[in-house]
């Protein structure tokens, strides 16, 4: 069985991440790291921000979650407890998500800001990243479409 958390590196849109959660708990992933500005489900006084919890639909009282500064230091600490840092991002490095047997790992899926990316820095630290295969004329998707994609493809093969 494939042990699988996500990392959203410097996410902007509440409603990005509400769908994420959303995915993230009918999928079964494990666990997902906010980093940097990446919004939580609730503001500083541990209120449900109605934005994040219209779109996430209350997953986000089922799936684990944990606010973390470093995305860097977070995902040193990852791979010290043996999980694979896998970025999902386009590159010249990249190959194809669906390519990939996962069978029997830890992976740690990273899904960078909708404008910049993943830094180049969690790109050093990655042990893969992965593409999606596009086929029109647009190069890109939405985040949380991608993070659906990527996670029902590795889990569900």
């Amino acid at each position: 069985m494939v042990t699988m958390i996500a990392i959203l590196d410097n996410l902007r849109s509440v409603h990005n991440v509400g769908s994420i959660f959303r995915t993230a708990d009918a999928a079964g992933v494990e666990k997902i790291y906010l980093c940097g500005i990446t919004p939580e489900p609730t503001d500083r006084f541990g209120r449900p921000l109605g934005q994040f919890v219209k779109v996430s639909l209350g997953a986000e009282k089922s799936v684990k979650w944990e606010k973390v500064k470093s995305t860097n230091k977070l995902t040193d600490r990852l791979k010290k407890e043996g999980y694979k840092i896998w970025v999902v991002e386009q590159s010249k490095k990249s190959v194809l998500y669906n390519k990939l047997k996962v069978n029997k790992l830890k992976v740690a899926l990273v899904f960078g800001n909708e404008i910049k990316g993943v830094s180049s820095a969690i790109l050093k630290q990655a042990d893969k990243i992965l593409e999606i295969p596009m086929a029109g004329k647009k190069e890109s998707l939405n985040v949380s479409v991608a993070f659906g994609i990527v996670v029902f493809g590795l889990l569900y093969k």
